[in-house]
């Protein structure tokens, strides 16, 4: 009886909050003076983040429902302006089209702390997006706002180093999401003189890394994770050797504010930054995981693709048979062949790898047509970190089998890792072929097809 009259009580102070956090949003559209708008947005904030899940599903159902455009008004202006198209008429039907939300958001956003709640909600509107398709709308107009916030030209790039503030440090340990970091020690290796980590911060949240991207500056492009996070590795201290910035990590921050486009602009500021503080650094490139392309192998039935001859298009598929073949259906039995490399170093390292010389090869071949024209034949299967890179105007420079032996590297793309090349000069004429449905790859790996 006790837990049932709890129960009701939570039930009751819930349904308290929610119709609270509502009343407050329809009175924040229609009340009159700044003064007064910041009040009922704080309260309706307040409101909002004592709400559990279900009243915060119902919360954005209300906001699906009852804040969209008048579908009557939209018609009726948009006929005018087809028939007459005046300035007045265009003016008129834009406000019209415009959601409420939209406007709704804006002035919650003007309560302390509006910015980081409105960020916070919108990551738990995309949780509740996979399984509840009409909230689309609603995303859509927080993506629209959150963009425009979080324009670059509001961002602050910063360099974290080792006398960064612990609570920063910790948050670029907790946030890291590509190559865990393992305590400080693992953090402190990471941020020596041969490594650099920047990220963009916004006036706002001043406190609060939005996104973040760590690179090792080498003499040649890397072609294996293990060496650059290896803690034990000593520093290079000579700067004349620095020929080569790799960025090997980028992981963003604030789950509110995927779709916003931070990454690219923060790939070039700090390619620019570093090349004005190392002169001789030449080559900006990445090393990257494919972490689609174990599930794409696993599921392709065979290959097939109208834009290569048919003969590499059969030599592909016979090797893709043969890779099945020697490991099962899934492939499941070529996880532990590679992961036994792992624990092997200089000769056996070598003499392991010849072994597996076959599977190498075919992995290399296969990932270099998956990238190059997998997603053509399948877009859904399109892997997310080349979409990344390729569209943001890099060139697919080299694959590289055997480069991540780690759990992760294993399950994800069976071990294989790309390098994308950054060539500042090019980057806008590889976007505009990659828009167009080409993929800018160097000639050694268009030769594995």
């Amino acid at each position: 009886m006790f837990e049932r009259l709890q129960k009701a009580r939570r039930d009751a102070k819930e349904r308290n909050h929610l119709a609270g956090l509502i009343e407050a949003c329809r009175e924040l559209l229609t009340v009159r003076g700044d003064a007064n708008s910041v009040a009922i947005a704080s309260r309706a904030l307040e409101c909002y983040r004592k709400l559990a899940s279900d009243a915060v599903r119902e919360f954005f159902a209300v906001l699906a429902n009852e804040f969209d455009p008048d579908p009557g008004e939209v018609l009726m202006l948009a006929e005018k302006y087809a028939v007459s198209r005046s300035p007045e008429n265009l003016i008129a039907l834009a406000r019209a089209a415009e959601p409420p939300r939209q406007e709704l958001l804006r002035r919650l956003n003007r309560a302390p702390l509006g910015t980081a709640t409105i960020v916070a909600m919108r990551a738990q509107l995309l949780a509740r997006l996979r399984t509840d398709k009409r909230l689309r709308a609603v995303d859509a107009d927080f993506e629209h706002l959150l963009g425009s916030w979080f324009n670059p030209g509001f961002l602050r790039l910063e360099r974290v180093d080792w006398a960064s503030p612990a609570s920063l440090l910790e948050k670029i340990i907790q946030h890291e999401a590509v190559h865990e970091i393992d305590g400080w020690n693992d953090l402190r290796r990471r941020l020596e003189p041969d490594r650099r980590c920047f990220a963009f911060f916004h006036p706002v949240l001043p406190d609060e890394p939005l996104i973040f991207v760590e690179v090792a500056l080498l003499s040649e492009i890397p072609g294996a994770i293990a060496p650059l996070l290896d803690r034990n590795h000593a520093a290079e201290r000579d700067r004349r050797k620095f020929k080569v910035a790799a960025f090997y990590s980028i992981s963003n921050c604030q789950p509110g504010l995927r779709g916003v486009n931070l990454g690219n602009f923060l790939i070039k500021e700090v390619a620019e930054q570093l090349h004005a503080e190392f002169p001789s650094l030449k080559t900006f490139c990445t090393l990257s995981p494919v972490p689609s392309f174990a599930h794409w192998l696993a599921r392709v039935p065979s290959i097939s693709c109208a834009h290569l001859k048919p003969a590499k298009v059969a030599a592909l598929d016979a090797l893709l048979a043969r890779l099945r073949a020697r490991n099962g259906d899934d492939l499941a039995g070529l996880r532990p062949k590679l992961s036994a490399l792992a624990s092997l170093s200089g000769d056996e390292a070598q003499a392991g790898a010849r072994e597996l010389e076959a599977e190498i090869e075919a992995l290399r071949r296969l990932c270099a047509f998956y990238l190059m024209h997998g997603s053509h034949e399948d877009p859904e299967a399109s892997d997310p970190v080349a979409r990344f890179h390729l569209n943001n105007g890099a060139r697919l420079e080299r694959v590289n089998a055997v480069a991540d032996l780690s759990r992760k590297g294993l399950r994800q793309s069976f071990a294989t890792m790309v390098n994308y090349l950054y060539d500042l000069d090019q980057v806008e004429a590889n976007h505009e072929r990659y828009i167009g449905g080409e993929v800018t790859a160097a000639r050694a790996v268009g030769n594995l097809l």
